[in-house]
């Protein structure tokens, strides 16, 4: 069944191979479009490409910051010496040492050259690879925990907005009210103002184009078919489930044009008041789908 899915959420994931421990932590929020970020130890950037396209097989927006720790068990069995390396830099240094010409090479010095002593950072191709393997694993298990958590966060704005719609419902009905009863309205307003034209001893011209004005004026019924019309797809959009979020915000600029052309139309302070009440609960809407993946 679809589901609606926010952008926001935290997810960690960790897993063990060999001597190494590895935690993923991924944060997400909101974003026009799809950005990951990743900070990873010096070494391990080769994950970062396989990493990001799993990330895009999962999202479709949000900024997403992926962090991967690692540590290594430093026992005594991750380290070996070089024993035949070691022995020919001894050797190498001795006639430099029978001359005088360097003091004898100290047992320190000799492992701090480079290759001497090995640990498990000099694994084989095969174990990094395996290594590799490991920790882009935990990475799909943290991704599934993250969706997870966005997942239910859709879930409460999918509540939230179809509370706010069945407002919008409910105002709109209200103005439809209204609007029945305009025609008396719009007839007395029209008398008291055709009377001051005729006091004004204007045009019959003019008088016509006044009646003409106050009657496109006054009538709300296109701008309430298309609230109908957006409320439908609203609902329809939700009903989809993620990815809608750009759609829905596009929709919430419709809601938008036309409560302010309902607003502007406005003849009495009840119809005011419910544009005014129609407005606060578009901006509502709108202000919630921005967290709509």
């Amino acid at each position: 069944m679809p589901r609606l899915s926010g952008m926001t959420g935290f997810a960690r994931a960790g897993g063990q191979f060999s001597h190494w421990t590895f935690v993923w932590e991924i944060k997400s929020v909101n974003g026009k479009g799809l950005e990951v970020r990743f900070r990873t130890p010096p070494g391990y950037d080769a994950l970062e490409q396989a990493a990001r396209e799993r990330a895009k097989r999962t999202f479709s927006r949000g900024n997403i910051q992926a962090s991967l720790t690692l540590a290594r068990d430093m026992s005594a069995s991750d380290v070996s010496i070089d024993a035949a390396r070691l022995e020919a830099l001894i050797a190498a240094s001795r006639p430099y040492v029978e001359k005088g010409e360097v003091a004898p090479p100290s047992f320190d010095g000799l492992l701090a050259v480079k290759g001497v002593l090995r640990s498990e950072d000099d694994a084989s191709e095969a174990d990094a690879e395996a290594l590799h393997g490991a920790i882009l694993v935990a990475f799909d298990e943290a991704l599934a925990a993250l969706q997870t958590a966005r997942l239910e966060e859709g879930a409460a704005l999918s509540g939230i907005l179809t509370t706010v719609l069945d407002e919008i419902v409910a105002l709109r009905e209200q103005a439809a009210s209204l609007a029945a009863a305009r025609p008396e309205i719009i007839r007395d307003r029209f008398r008291a103002r055709l009377q001051d034209f005729l006091d004004g001893d204007l045009p019959e011209e003019r008088l016509a184009q006044e009646a003409a004005m106050l009657a496109v004026k006054a009538d709300i019924r296109e701008e309430l078919d298309r609230l109908t019309a957006h409320i439908d797809s609203a609902r329809d959009l939700l009903a989809q489930g993620s990815p809608v979020g750009r759609k829905l915000d596009f929709l919430s600029q419709e809601f938008n044009r036309e409560v302010n052309t309902l607003c502007s139309k406005s003849g009495d302070s009840e119809l005011t008041r419910i544009g005014l009440a129609l407005k606060a609960a578009v901006d509502q809407f709108r202000e919630q789908i921005q967290n709509v993946e």
